[in-house]
């Protein structure tokens, strides 16, 4: 099989590298030259462990190529993918959709052959059905269907989440476009992985309805330590308790500074939005949104606080500014909420990070950006720990102390244990604990 994925971004580079994988011969097809010109020399326009590997072995198999223009390698697609951007759109906070609608009218002028079109971004319900009117007003010859197929990748663990998923959705009407699905997804199959087959708007919303929950059991949790704070209980331990009820589960009961992201920000407010619209408002959901931006605007005040209320003329130590480890991504980072309002406080900041300083640069100007976490910490007088690297989990205490101007370290996620901080003469707070 032969397909075309339209956008060499997070989901596309990360699909099209997989399916390669499979044994597909993949064409990622991206309008940007200098992306396209890099990944042709396999430089990874992203940071995602794993995923520079795997596409320079499909590079020299043959089964994977980049190009810049769909109309010249969309004749031998079965099917082509639309993985290109749905950011929240200025204004409204609906997802903008209008890069899917392009690519829609992109693929229309190309088709000659009967294919699939798949869209992989996450898109609101009833997109699927205008990408179809798009396609059809564009090219009234055209032999086609449309697939709702949305991606379920987290940013640090994508490969392993596309290889062995926890389910499959499939989004499609029409059995000839199910054949060619299941044909893509074979591998899969062949590891009994669950497939659900549904029309496009379930399969639509059933993205969204995913990354709301999960969204909502982040921000439950997160409820649940300021409780934990006022009564002197212990958050980790009351989510160990909860999560081994296998009806709720253990994951994304982790409590700490609030979500962020290329995902759960900008789909729970389009979800939000798409209810409103057809008049279903989804409460919880709205309330969900809410808590975590006052959330993630609140946190600059506990460094402050534990700092004696004051930080003019101070610097702060920050490890850690993307969402989460082992990603590059600054999207909706808390960092970007915490780190300027320190500055407007009247705070210097230091920082450190593993994969993200050179995106945090252009967003965060005013930094000073160091080689090594003990350097950030050096002369600081405190250390806030925003993302929880694996090289921030087992830092020298002792040698923290001893750089730290003043012994203060404000954990937002929770990786060290008080009483190993105490005994070490270090001011130490944390969420919910």
């Amino acid at each position: 099989m032969q397909i075309v994925v339209l956008g060499a971004g997070y989901v596309g580079l990360v699909s099209a590298a997989c399916f390669a994988e499979f044994g597909v011969r993949v064409i990622c097809v991206d309008q940007d030259n200098q992306k396209i010109t890099r990944l042709k020399a396999g430089n990874m326009p992203i940071y995602e462990p794993g995923l520079d590997e795997l596409v320079l072995k499909n590079i020299e198999r043959g089964t994977l190529t980049f190009a810049n223009s769909v109309s010249s390698v969309l004749n031998e697609a079965d099917a082509v993918f639309i993985a290109v951007g749905t950011p929240t759109r200025r204004g409204d906070g609906h997802a903008d959709l209008t890069y899917v609608y392009q690519a829609a009218k992109d693929i229309a002028k190309s088709l000659t052959r009967y294919t699939v079109i798949i869209t992989k971004s996450t898109v609101p319900v009833g997109t699927g059905r205008e990408i179809a009117r798009i396609v059809k007003e564009t090219n009234k010859k055209a032999e086609f269907d449309v697939c709702s197929n949305p991606e379920f990748l987290r940013e640090g663990s994508a490969i392993g989440d596309f290889m062995r998923p926890d389910r499959v959705i499939i989004g499609c009407e029409s059995e000839r476009a199910a054949v060619v699905m299941k044909a893509l997804y074979r591998p899969l199959f062949l590891m009994e992985t669950p497939m659900v087959i549904t029309g496009l708007e379930t399969a639509e919303l059933t993205k969204y309805a995913a990354n709301a929950f999960l969204a909502t059991k982040i921000t439950f949790i997160n409820e649940i330590a300021d409780l934990c704070e006022k009564v002197g209980a212990d958050v980790q331990t009351v989510a160990k308790g909860m999560g081994l009820d296998g009806r709720i589960g253990r994951k994304f009961l982790h409590a700490g500074p609030g979500y962020g992201g290329s995902c759960f920000p900008k789909d729970t407010l389009a979800l939000v939005k798409t209810a409103q619209q057809v008049g279903a408002p989804m409460r919880l959901v709205e309330t969900t949104v809410d808590i975590n931006n006052k959330r993630k605007q609140g946190m600059a005040k506990r460094i402050i606080d534990a700092c004696g209320g004051k930080v003019e003329g101070k610097t702060i130590c920050i490890l850690g500014v993307t969402f989460k480890p082992n990603t590059d991504d600054m999207r909706d980072s808390v960092s970007l909420d915490i780190i300027p309002a320190l500055q407007k406080a009247g705070a210097a900041v230091r920082a450190y990070d593993p994969a993200g300083m050179q995106e945090a640069e252009k967003l965060l100007p005013d930094v000073t950006w160091c080689r090594d976490a003990y350097e950030a910490m050096w002369g600081a007088h405190a250390c806030a720990i925003l993302t929880e690297w694996n090289e921030f989990r087992a830092l020298d205490i002792a040698r923290m102390k001893t750089a730290l101007k003043q012994p203060i370290v404000i954990d937002l996620r929770n990786i060290y244990r008080p009483e190993e901080m105490k005994a070490a003469g270090i001011g130490y707070w944390s969420v919910g604990r």
